[in-house]
Protein backbone atom coordinates (compact mmCIF):
# COMPACT_ATOMS: atom_id res chain seq x y z
CA UNK A 1 0.00 0.00 0.00
CA UNK A 2 1.66 3.58 -0.60
CA UNK A 3 2.09 5.84 2.32
CA UNK A 4 0.38 9.07 2.61
CA UNK A 5 2.75 11.92 2.08
CA UNK A 6 3.89 13.61 5.04
CA UNK A 7 1.58 16.88 4.74
CA UNK A 8 -1.31 14.91 4.53
CA UNK A 9 -1.25 12.65 7.45
CA UNK A 10 -0.24 15.65 9.58
CA UNK A 11 -3.09 17.27 8.58
CA UNK A 12 -5.43 14.27 8.87
CA UNK A 13 -3.65 13.68 12.65
CA UNK A 14 -4.28 17.45 13.19
CA UNK A 15 -8.46 16.87 12.28
CA UNK A 16 -8.83 13.72 14.24
CA UNK A 17 -7.41 15.59 17.16
CA UNK A 18 -9.38 18.70 16.22
CA UNK A 19 -12.50 16.38 16.00
CA UNK A 20 -11.77 14.34 19.35
CA UNK A 21 -11.54 17.73 21.12
CA UNK A 22 -14.48 18.82 19.86
CA UNK A 23 -16.33 15.34 21.31
CA UNK A 24 -14.98 15.80 24.19
CA UNK A 25 -16.59 19.03 25.00
CA UNK A 26 -19.02 19.68 27.90
CA UNK A 27 -21.44 22.45 28.81
CA UNK A 28 -22.94 24.79 25.96
CA UNK A 29 -25.57 24.57 23.56
CA UNK A 30 -27.14 20.27 24.62
CA UNK A 31 -27.79 19.92 20.59
CA UNK A 32 -24.40 21.08 19.64
CA UNK A 33 -23.25 18.32 22.26
CA UNK A 34 -24.94 15.37 21.22
CA UNK A 35 -23.78 16.25 17.22
CA UNK A 36 -19.88 15.70 19.20
CA UNK A 37 -21.77 12.39 20.64
CA UNK A 38 -22.85 11.31 17.32
CA UNK A 39 -19.63 12.18 15.79
CA UNK A 40 -17.68 10.40 18.47
CA UNK A 41 -20.19 7.20 18.23
CA UNK A 42 -19.44 6.65 14.44
CA UNK A 43 -16.13 7.28 14.66
CA UNK A 44 -15.11 4.28 17.04
CA UNK A 45 -17.39 2.35 14.19
CA UNK A 46 -21.30 2.15 15.78
CA UNK A 47 -23.56 1.91 12.88
CA UNK A 48 -25.73 5.05 12.08
CA UNK A 49 -28.72 3.63 12.93
CA UNK A 50 -28.06 2.32 15.78
CA UNK A 51 -26.73 5.78 16.97
CA UNK A 52 -29.93 7.96 15.31
CA UNK A 53 -31.77 5.66 17.38
CA UNK A 54 -30.22 5.59 20.82
CA UNK A 55 -29.30 9.28 20.32
CA UNK A 56 -32.92 10.43 19.18
CA UNK A 57 -35.06 10.68 22.52
CA UNK A 58 -31.69 11.63 24.57
CA UNK A 59 -32.43 15.17 26.75
CA UNK A 60 -31.26 17.08 29.61
CA UNK A 61 -32.93 15.43 33.04
CA UNK A 62 -33.04 17.98 35.40
CA UNK A 63 -33.70 15.54 38.28
CA UNK A 64 -30.19 13.68 37.35
CA UNK A 65 -28.62 16.90 38.14
CA UNK A 66 -30.79 17.08 41.27
CA UNK A 67 -29.41 14.04 42.96
CA UNK A 68 -26.15 14.83 41.25
CA UNK A 69 -25.87 17.82 43.28
CA UNK A 70 -27.61 16.06 46.77
CA UNK A 71 -25.89 13.30 47.09
CA UNK A 72 -26.19 13.11 51.35
CA UNK A 73 -26.75 9.57 51.87
CA UNK A 74 -24.92 7.11 54.28
CA UNK A 75 -25.23 9.91 56.91
CA UNK A 76 -27.13 7.43 59.43
CA UNK A 77 -24.91 5.42 61.78
CA UNK A 78 -23.79 2.20 60.55
CA UNK A 79 -25.83 0.20 63.00
CA UNK A 80 -29.40 2.24 61.92
CA UNK A 81 -28.26 1.81 58.12
CA UNK A 82 -27.66 -2.04 58.36
CA UNK A 83 -30.64 -2.86 60.88
CA UNK A 84 -32.77 -1.03 58.27
CA UNK A 85 -30.63 -2.87 54.62
CA UNK A 86 -30.37 -6.40 56.05
CA UNK A 87 -33.45 -7.36 57.00
CA UNK A 88 -35.28 -10.38 57.03
CA UNK A 89 -36.97 -10.05 53.58
CA UNK A 90 -33.74 -9.51 51.87
CA UNK A 91 -32.19 -12.02 53.98
CA UNK A 92 -34.68 -15.03 53.25
CA UNK A 93 -34.97 -13.76 49.50
CA UNK A 94 -31.14 -14.01 49.31
CA UNK A 95 -31.09 -17.38 50.29
CA UNK A 96 -33.79 -18.73 48.70
CA UNK A 97 -32.04 -17.56 45.25
CA UNK A 98 -28.80 -19.12 46.17
CA UNK A 99 -30.72 -22.42 46.56
CA UNK A 100 -32.87 -21.30 43.01
CA UNK A 101 -29.41 -20.57 41.02
CA UNK A 102 -27.36 -22.69 42.56
CA UNK A 103 -25.66 -24.54 39.82
CA UNK A 104 -25.32 -21.20 37.86
CA UNK A 105 -23.61 -19.53 41.33
CA UNK A 106 -21.43 -22.44 41.33
CA UNK A 107 -20.18 -21.94 37.48
CA UNK A 108 -19.79 -18.55 38.43
CA UNK A 109 -17.49 -19.13 41.34
CA UNK A 110 -15.41 -21.73 39.40
CA UNK A 111 -15.05 -19.49 36.50
CA UNK A 112 -14.54 -15.91 38.45
CA UNK A 113 -13.81 -17.14 42.45
CA UNK A 114 -16.60 -15.16 43.43
CA UNK A 115 -18.74 -16.81 45.64
CA UNK A 116 -22.30 -16.48 45.66
CA UNK A 117 -22.99 -14.66 48.77
CA UNK A 118 -20.56 -12.03 47.40
CA UNK A 119 -22.66 -11.57 44.10
CA UNK A 120 -26.46 -11.82 46.02
CA UNK A 121 -25.45 -9.16 48.50
CA UNK A 122 -25.16 -6.75 45.96
CA UNK A 123 -27.82 -8.12 44.18
CA UNK A 124 -29.97 -7.49 47.06
CA UNK A 125 -29.43 -4.10 47.84
CA UNK A 126 -29.02 -2.49 44.88
CA UNK A 127 -32.18 -3.60 43.60
CA UNK A 128 -33.76 -6.42 45.66
CA UNK A 129 -32.87 -9.57 43.35
CA UNK A 130 -33.91 -7.40 40.32
CA UNK A 131 -37.25 -6.41 41.32
CA UNK A 132 -36.30 -2.29 41.81
CA UNK A 133 -34.81 -1.56 38.45
CA UNK A 134 -34.93 2.22 38.69
CA UNK A 135 -37.37 4.12 35.89
CA UNK A 136 -34.76 6.77 35.06
CA UNK A 137 -33.97 6.86 30.90
CA UNK A 138 -30.53 5.35 31.04
CA UNK A 139 -29.46 7.37 28.00
CA UNK A 140 -31.03 10.74 28.86
CA UNK A 141 -29.24 10.10 32.49
CA UNK A 142 -25.55 9.66 30.93
CA UNK A 143 -26.26 12.26 28.08
CA UNK A 144 -27.17 14.84 31.50
CA UNK A 145 -24.24 13.54 33.25
CA UNK A 146 -21.25 13.92 30.27
CA UNK A 147 -22.80 17.24 29.51
CA UNK A 148 -22.93 18.68 32.79
CA UNK A 149 -19.08 19.96 33.84
CA UNK A 150 -18.75 18.88 36.89
CA UNK A 151 -17.47 14.96 36.05
CA UNK A 152 -17.64 14.54 32.30
CA UNK A 153 -14.86 12.13 32.37
CA UNK A 154 -16.48 9.98 34.49
CA UNK A 155 -19.74 9.84 32.29
CA UNK A 156 -19.05 10.02 28.90
CA UNK A 157 -17.04 6.52 28.22
CA UNK A 158 -20.61 5.30 29.83
CA UNK A 159 -22.48 7.39 27.65
CA UNK A 160 -20.10 5.90 24.26
CA UNK A 161 -20.85 2.28 26.34
CA UNK A 162 -24.65 3.15 26.49
CA UNK A 163 -24.81 3.64 22.75
CA UNK A 164 -22.62 0.18 22.19
CA UNK A 165 -25.31 -1.73 24.26
CA UNK A 166 -27.66 -0.65 21.33
CA UNK A 167 -25.58 -0.89 18.61
CA UNK A 168 -25.11 -4.60 20.07
CA UNK A 169 -28.96 -5.28 20.11
CA UNK A 170 -28.52 -6.02 23.97
CA UNK A 171 -31.45 -3.27 24.61
CA UNK A 172 -33.35 -1.44 22.71
CA UNK A 173 -33.28 2.61 24.32
CA UNK A 174 -36.77 2.38 25.35
CA UNK A 175 -35.53 -0.51 27.46
CA UNK A 176 -32.78 1.21 28.72
CA UNK A 177 -33.99 2.70 32.24
CA UNK A 178 -32.34 2.49 35.73
CA UNK A 179 -30.97 4.79 38.43
CA UNK A 180 -29.83 8.17 37.85
CA UNK A 181 -26.22 8.00 37.72
CA UNK A 182 -26.54 5.77 34.45
CA UNK A 183 -26.49 2.27 36.09
CA UNK A 184 -28.32 -0.32 35.09
CA UNK A 185 -29.78 -4.18 35.46
CA UNK A 186 -30.29 -6.02 38.31
CA UNK A 187 -26.82 -5.27 39.96
CA UNK A 188 -26.83 -1.68 38.54
CA UNK A 189 -23.61 -2.08 36.71
CA UNK A 190 -22.42 1.21 34.43
CA UNK A 191 -22.71 0.76 30.96
CA UNK A 192 -18.79 0.27 30.52
CA UNK A 193 -19.06 -2.50 32.99
CA UNK A 194 -22.06 -4.01 31.04
CA UNK A 195 -20.39 -4.16 28.05
CA UNK A 196 -16.78 -5.34 28.96
CA UNK A 197 -18.24 -8.12 31.36
CA UNK A 198 -21.57 -8.90 29.63
CA UNK A 199 -21.99 -12.42 29.24
CA UNK A 200 -24.74 -14.75 27.99
CA UNK A 201 -24.65 -17.16 30.52
CA UNK A 202 -28.58 -18.85 29.85
CA UNK A 203 -27.19 -18.95 25.99
CA UNK A 204 -30.23 -17.40 24.64
CA UNK A 205 -28.65 -15.17 21.96
CA UNK A 206 -28.76 -12.00 24.09
CA UNK A 207 -26.81 -10.40 27.15
CA UNK A 208 -29.85 -8.53 29.11
CA UNK A 209 -28.71 -7.71 32.81
CA UNK A 210 -32.26 -6.51 33.12
CA UNK A 211 -34.40 -9.66 33.20
CA UNK A 212 -32.25 -12.71 32.51
CA UNK A 213 -30.78 -13.45 35.98
CA UNK A 214 -27.95 -16.13 35.02
CA UNK A 215 -26.13 -13.36 32.81
CA UNK A 216 -26.59 -10.74 36.05
CA UNK A 217 -24.53 -13.60 37.86
CA UNK A 218 -22.00 -14.24 35.65
CA UNK A 219 -21.60 -10.47 34.79
CA UNK A 220 -21.55 -9.76 38.28
CA UNK A 221 -18.41 -12.06 39.31
CA UNK A 222 -16.39 -11.12 35.93
CA UNK A 223 -16.63 -7.87 37.08
CA UNK A 224 -16.01 -8.18 40.95
CA UNK A 225 -13.11 -10.55 39.95
CA UNK A 226 -11.71 -7.52 37.87
CA UNK A 227 -12.07 -5.39 41.08
CA UNK A 228 -9.05 -8.04 42.62
CA UNK A 229 -11.17 -10.62 44.55
CA UNK A 230 -8.99 -13.13 45.92
CA UNK A 231 -9.87 -16.65 45.50
CA UNK A 232 -11.39 -18.73 48.57
CA UNK A 233 -10.26 -16.17 51.15
CA UNK A 234 -12.77 -14.25 53.28
CA UNK A 235 -13.81 -10.80 53.66
CA UNK A 236 -14.99 -9.70 56.64
CA UNK A 237 -15.66 -11.74 59.80
CA UNK A 238 -17.35 -10.35 63.33
CA UNK A 239 -15.10 -10.70 66.31
CA UNK A 240 -15.15 -9.55 69.58
CA UNK A 241 -12.55 -7.78 71.38
CA UNK A 242 -11.18 -7.24 74.63
CA UNK A 243 -11.44 -4.05 76.59
CA UNK A 244 -7.72 -3.77 76.87
CA UNK A 245 -6.99 -4.20 73.16
CA UNK A 246 -4.91 -0.82 71.97
CA UNK A 247 -7.66 0.53 70.11
CA UNK A 248 -4.95 3.02 67.88
CA UNK A 249 -4.43 -0.18 66.10
CA UNK A 250 -7.83 -0.41 64.78
CA UNK A 251 -9.40 1.60 61.22
CA UNK A 252 -9.02 0.75 57.93
CA UNK A 253 -5.66 1.96 57.46
CA UNK A 254 -4.23 0.09 60.02
CA UNK A 255 -3.29 -3.63 58.63
CA UNK A 256 -1.72 -6.25 60.64
CA UNK A 257 -1.33 -10.06 60.47
CA UNK A 258 -4.67 -11.55 61.42
CA UNK A 259 -1.84 -13.51 64.07
CA UNK A 260 -1.49 -10.14 65.88
CA UNK A 261 -5.41 -9.86 66.71
CA UNK A 262 -5.36 -13.42 68.17
CA UNK A 263 -2.34 -12.41 70.22
CA UNK A 264 -4.15 -9.49 71.26
CA UNK A 265 -6.70 -11.14 72.78
CA UNK A 266 -9.10 -10.76 69.56
CA UNK A 267 -11.65 -13.61 68.80
CA UNK A 268 -14.30 -14.77 66.95
CA UNK A 269 -17.55 -13.73 67.74
CA UNK A 270 -18.39 -16.91 69.91
CA UNK A 271 -15.35 -16.81 71.51
CA UNK A 272 -13.56 -19.13 69.54
CA UNK A 273 -10.01 -18.54 68.73
CA UNK A 274 -9.22 -16.71 65.27
CA UNK A 275 -6.81 -18.21 62.39
CA UNK A 276 -3.05 -18.31 63.49
CA UNK A 277 -1.79 -16.98 60.47
CA UNK A 278 -0.27 -14.33 58.35
CA UNK A 279 -3.57 -13.19 56.67
CA UNK A 280 -3.81 -8.77 56.40
CA UNK A 281 -6.36 -7.67 58.30
CA UNK A 282 -8.12 -4.63 59.64
CA UNK A 283 -10.38 -3.89 62.78
CA UNK A 284 -13.13 -2.29 62.19
CA UNK A 285 -15.44 -0.44 64.53
CA UNK A 286 -18.19 1.34 62.79
CA UNK A 287 -19.58 2.46 65.92
CA UNK A 288 -16.26 2.89 68.21
CA UNK A 289 -15.05 0.04 70.70
CA UNK A 290 -18.21 -0.53 72.84
CA UNK A 291 -20.17 -1.09 69.28
CA UNK A 292 -19.76 -4.42 66.84
CA UNK A 293 -16.33 -4.99 65.87
CA UNK A 294 -15.42 -6.43 62.62
CA UNK A 295 -12.06 -8.47 61.21
CA UNK A 296 -11.66 -7.04 57.37
CA UNK A 297 -9.78 -8.70 55.25
CA UNK A 298 -8.42 -7.97 51.52
CA UNK A 299 -10.98 -8.80 49.76
CA UNK A 300 -13.09 -6.26 51.97
CA UNK A 301 -11.12 -3.38 49.13
CA UNK A 302 -13.51 -4.79 46.68
CA UNK A 303 -16.62 -3.38 48.30
CA UNK A 304 -14.88 -0.16 48.74
CA UNK A 305 -14.00 -0.62 44.94
CA UNK A 306 -17.60 -1.06 44.42
CA UNK A 307 -19.25 1.97 46.42
CA UNK A 308 -16.49 4.49 48.50
CA UNK A 309 -18.87 4.60 51.28
CA UNK A 310 -17.51 2.55 54.13
CA UNK A 311 -21.33 2.43 55.79
CA UNK A 312 -22.75 0.72 52.17
CA UNK A 313 -19.48 -1.61 52.08
CA UNK A 314 -19.56 -2.78 55.52
CA UNK A 315 -23.04 -3.55 54.92
CA UNK A 316 -22.89 -5.08 52.07
CA UNK A 317 -19.85 -7.36 52.95
CA UNK A 318 -22.05 -7.70 56.59
CA UNK A 319 -24.96 -9.25 54.32
CA UNK A 320 -22.68 -11.39 52.47
CA UNK A 321 -21.91 -13.39 55.65
CA UNK A 322 -25.19 -13.73 56.55
CA UNK A 323 -26.36 -14.65 53.37
CA UNK A 324 -22.90 -17.32 54.12
CA UNK A 325 -24.54 -18.32 56.85
CA UNK A 326 -23.12 -16.22 60.08
CA UNK A 327 -24.95 -14.86 62.97
CA UNK A 328 -26.79 -11.81 63.62
CA UNK A 329 -23.58 -9.34 64.84
CA UNK A 330 -23.98 -8.31 68.48
CA UNK A 331 -24.37 -4.60 68.09
CA UNK A 332 -22.79 -4.23 71.92
CA UNK A 333 -24.10 -1.01 73.55
CA UNK A 334 -21.92 2.16 71.72
CA UNK A 335 -21.76 6.14 72.59
CA UNK A 336 -24.57 8.00 70.69
CA UNK A 337 -22.58 9.35 67.89
CA UNK A 338 -23.16 12.86 65.85
CA UNK A 339 -26.16 13.97 64.04
CA UNK A 340 -25.04 15.40 60.98
CA UNK A 341 -25.05 19.32 61.68
CA UNK A 342 -22.61 18.22 64.73
CA UNK A 343 -20.68 16.13 62.29
CA UNK A 344 -20.37 19.24 60.03
CA UNK A 345 -19.18 21.05 62.79
CA UNK A 346 -16.85 18.22 63.98
CA UNK A 347 -15.60 18.53 60.11
CA UNK A 348 -14.77 22.24 60.29
CA UNK A 349 -12.77 21.74 63.32
CA UNK A 350 -10.71 19.06 62.19
CA UNK A 351 -9.77 21.08 58.98
CA UNK A 352 -8.97 23.48 61.09
CA UNK A 353 -6.47 21.51 62.97
CA UNK A 354 -4.87 21.05 59.69
CA UNK A 355 -6.75 17.33 58.71
CA UNK A 356 -7.77 15.94 55.56
CA UNK A 357 -11.15 15.08 55.77
CA UNK A 358 -12.40 15.03 52.70
CA UNK A 359 -15.19 17.68 53.05
CA UNK A 360 -17.50 18.97 55.48
CA UNK A 361 -20.35 16.42 54.39
CA UNK A 362 -22.11 15.07 57.78
CA UNK A 363 -20.89 11.75 57.08
CA UNK A 364 -18.62 9.58 59.17
CA UNK A 365 -16.07 8.68 56.41
CA UNK A 366 -12.54 6.92 56.75
CA UNK A 367 -10.60 10.17 56.36
CA UNK A 368 -12.51 11.78 59.36
CA UNK A 369 -12.56 8.61 61.64
CA UNK A 370 -8.91 8.93 60.87
CA UNK A 371 -8.65 12.51 61.96
CA UNK A 372 -10.66 11.41 64.96
CA UNK A 373 -8.36 8.69 65.87
CA UNK A 374 -5.29 11.01 65.49
CA UNK A 375 -7.21 13.81 67.47
CA UNK A 376 -8.43 10.69 70.53
CA UNK A 377 -4.31 9.98 70.75
CA UNK A 378 -3.44 13.49 71.52
CA UNK A 379 -6.16 14.08 74.21
CA UNK A 380 -5.46 10.83 75.75
CA UNK A 381 -8.48 9.26 75.02
CA UNK A 382 -9.15 5.50 73.60
CA UNK A 383 -8.79 5.83 69.84
CA UNK A 384 -11.41 4.09 68.03
CA UNK A 385 -11.99 6.38 65.59
CA UNK A 386 -15.81 7.04 67.04
CA UNK A 387 -16.59 10.82 67.29
CA UNK A 388 -19.26 11.49 70.12
CA UNK A 389 -20.44 14.63 71.53
CA UNK A 390 -17.49 14.58 74.27
CA UNK A 391 -14.84 14.57 71.87
CA UNK A 392 -16.90 17.68 70.18
CA UNK A 393 -16.46 19.73 73.28
CA UNK A 394 -12.67 18.99 73.78
CA UNK A 395 -12.33 19.90 70.22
Amino acid sequence: MKSMPRLTVALSLLLAGTLAASAQQCGGDFKTFLDGVRQEALAKGMSKAAVDEAIANMQEDPKVLERDRAQGVFAQDWRQFATRMVNGYRLRKGKENLAKYASTFKHVEAETGVPGPVIASFWGLETDYGAVLGNFDTLSALATLAHDCRRPDLFRPHLMAAIELVDKGYLKPSQMRGAWAGEIGQTQLLPEEYVKFGTDEDGNGSINLRTDTPDVLMTTGKYIASLGWRRGEPWLEAVKVPANFPWQRSGLADKEPRSSFAALGVTKADGAPLENDNLSAALLLPMGRSGPAFLAFPNFEIYLAWNKSLTYSLTAAYFATRLDGAAPVDMGQPEPGLSVAETQQLQKRLIALGYDVGGVDGIVGEKTREAVRKEQIRLGLPADGWPTASLLQKL
